[in-house]
């Protein structure tokens, strides 16, 4: 091969590499040029003092980073368990459900085990991740054993998961008189861990710095281990990985609970963050975990993407709840944010078709 085939096949690599990054950007850019033009139709006059609040109305104090860091905490954690299932080519659209178990086992354990002491946040998450994996294990085994499509199993275990919710709320940890679980004790918060200090008045506490953790964990896991290039390789070809000898069912399988176990702690820092969160008995999905898809395609299925892509949608959120300022209600940010997914959508299609160019090219030079 010679010296300028090779620097073709180095540059054609180093593009792919920056295809993620580049178009995530480009659908943010776009996203927010969207959202301007719904903001010129709606009212002209005010359309670009509302969309300079949604640019930089949350950096305007500590607590609004501080709030974003807490509204990006949950989001982040159901992004990461969709970005994981993605990359046994599983779509994990059960993150609503496993979220809202995930959410009752932490509850359920904040009630009613306060004599577990300094140790009772910790014991509460863990059962989160009990209760959310054991609800992604039955759409992994039907996947893996009998080939049922997981979408279609995981949307009916979404609907079952919330009524199943409800139940368990009403004969577990119910207060009567205003349709919602009651309080958690004190010691089942998670800690601050010195962040009030750093954002005095927010709601953020120590459940980003666990989310930023498993993030960087699950990026060792996915490009560093055995375990993690068997996921992969099963999703790249689930037959051609049975004949090298891995276990394609087991990937299947594990990769759902684990994503399950993510969405469950998502639930489970929500509602042990110590701002008088509570489960309502109602008929309606947890949105957490459909924001999750979001953040899991802007953040291009990868753990570090997706976390700064959950902190991006914080961003946005906190930033537009200041749009009220210049007259416009706070709901036009899910329109923006929706745009913006949408054109990520987009940009997944456009990495895809610039892999298997770059692939060919390869192939061609060999």
């Amino acid at each position: 091969m010679s010296n300028k085939e090779k620097k073709g096949g180095i540059l054609s690599r180093n593009l792919d590499k920056l295809a993620g990054p580049v178009s995530s950007v480009g659908a943010i850019v776009t996203g927010l040029l969207f959202g301007l033009i719904v903001l010129l139709i709606a009212n002209p006059s005010n359309a670009l003092s509302g969309f300079w609040w949604i640019i930089s109305g949350a950096l305007q104090t500590p607590q609004d980073i501080g709030n974003i860091l807490y509204y990006a905490t949950p989001i982040i954690m159901t992004g990461l368990s969709v970005a994981f299932a993605f990359k046994t080519s599983l779509f994990n659209i059960g993150a609503s459900g496993q979220f809202i178990l995930g959410a009752y086992g932490a509850v359920l354990v904040g009630v009613r085990l306060s004599s577990l002491g300094p140790v009772h946040w910790v014991v509460a998450l863990l059962a989160s991740m009990v209760f959310g994996a054991l609800w992604a294990l039955i759409p992994g085994i039907l996947k893996a054993y009998r080939n049922v499509n997981e979408v279609i199993s995981c949307i009916m275990f979404n609907y079952i998961g919330m009524y199943l919710t409800n139940s368990l709320v009403k004969e577990t940890v119910y207060h009567q008189l205003t349709n919602r679980s009651v309080p958690v004790a004190e010691t089942a918060n998670i800690p601050s861990m010195g962040l009030n200090f750093i954002f005095p008045g927010s709601k953020v506490n120590g459940g980003i710095i666990i989310a930023a953790v498993i993030a960087v964990v699950l990026y060792f896991v996915l490009n560093k281990t055995t375990f993690g290039f068997e996921l992969k390789a099963c999703g790249y070809n689930r037959h051609a990985s049975r004949y090298a000898g891995i276990n394609e069912k087991k990937s299947i399988v594990l990769s759902m609970v684990i994503a399950g176990a993510l969405a469950g702690l998502g639930g489970g820092l929500l509602y042990l963050a110590g701002t008088g969160k509570y489960i309502y008995v109602q008929d309606t999905l947890a949105p957490e975990g459909f924001s999750g898809i979001s953040v899991a395609l802007l953040g291009m299925s990868h753990p570090i993407g997706s976390f700064f892509a959950g902190l991006f949608i914080g961003y946005i959120t906190v930033g537009g709840s200041y749009m009220q300022l210049s007259g416009f209600k706070p709901e036009i940010i899910d329109i923006i944010t929706a745009a913006i997914i949408y054109f990520a959508a987009f940009a997944l299609l456009f990495r895809n078709i610039l892999h298997r160019i770059n692939f060919r090219k390869g192939g061609e030079r060999t």
